[in-house]
């Protein structure tokens, strides 16, 4: 396995080996790491060759600097890749992949988080298995704030994590929340101060890459099976809704607002 080099095609993607964890960090701090559609791209590749990489015993995510874990969507290309409806399916389904593609990547994911945790960052680090993060970030879904319509996949996965009340206070709200209040609600696992993260980061590393490989991935595919999805959901609605939003002129003026950098005034159309 050693031929096997992790080199990101993007330089807004970094990747290196540590021992026994393979980091990919999010590389774009002028914009607080908010992701481009070339970033989101970039990661399934990378997790392909680590799934059959037996060096790996653990994935790393992390964001470059100190201000920003993800700060979400790189709204420049909003209007490019987000306006129009077909362009709307692309973005959709690119995010969806990459999100499904950390959600059920066989070996464990950690989410190290610093700073900004905004929409589509929220959306990383609940696909990852495991999140540690200092007691200064910020977490927030800001996704009733734009008029952007939330997929199922990722409402799951929210809700699976802290409960439908903690969901629903979040995403209704869009408010943010500090790493200490994310660590009572049960969005992160553990907080620290900025200075220890490394330490902290350190510790899941070693015991992870120490630990039974096998055992791991027997928990963590077995945990997924219990958390599968109800055959009684309504996926097609769920769908039809999501596409309602992203229809609609609420969507338009969120869009248009956030951009402006004003208060949106949305008319429920």
């Amino acid at each position: 396995m050693d031929d096997i080099i992790y080199t990101s095609p993007i330089d807004r993607v970094q990747t290196w080996l540590d021992t026994t964890t393979l980091h990919i960090r999010f590389n774009n701090p002028a914009k607080h790491n908010a992701l481009s559609v070339d970033m989101w791209e970039a990661v399934p590749p990378l997790l392909k060759l680590a799934e059959d990489d037996d060096r790996v015993r653990l994935v790393v995510f992390s964001g470059a600097g100190e201000k920003s874990f993800v700060s979400g969507a790189d709204i420049s290309q909003f209007e490019d890749m987000r306006a129009a409806r077909e362009a709307v399916k692309h973005y959709e389904a690119m995010a969806e992949a990459t999100l499904t593609g950390i959600h059920d990547f066989a070996k464990p994911t950690l989410a190290c988080i610093r700073g900004w945790c905004i929409g589509g960052g929220v959306n990383v680090a609940i696909a990852c298995d495991l999140r540690i993060a200092t007691a200064d970030s910020v977490f927030s879904i800001p996704a009733a704030r734009l008029g952007l319509g939330y997929r199922y996949s990722a409402m799951k996965n929210l809700v699976d994590l802290v409960g439908p009340g903690a969901a629903k206070d979040l995403f209704f709200t869009a408010r943010r929340i500090d790493g200490n209040e994310a660590k009572a609600i049960g969005l992160v696992n553990r907080v620290c101060e900025p200075a220890q993260l490394d330490e902290l980061l350190a510790e899941y590393t070693k015991s992870v890459g120490e630990n039974a490989p096998l055992t791991i991935r027997a928990g963590k595919f077995i945990t997924r099976e219990v958390l599968k999805a109800s055959p009684q959901a309504d996926l097609d609605t769920s769908a039809a809704l999501i596409r309602a939003c992203f229809e609609s002129a609420d969507y338009t003026e969120g869009r248009t607002a956030f951009m402006e950098k004003r208060k949106p005034a949305f008319g429920g159309r």
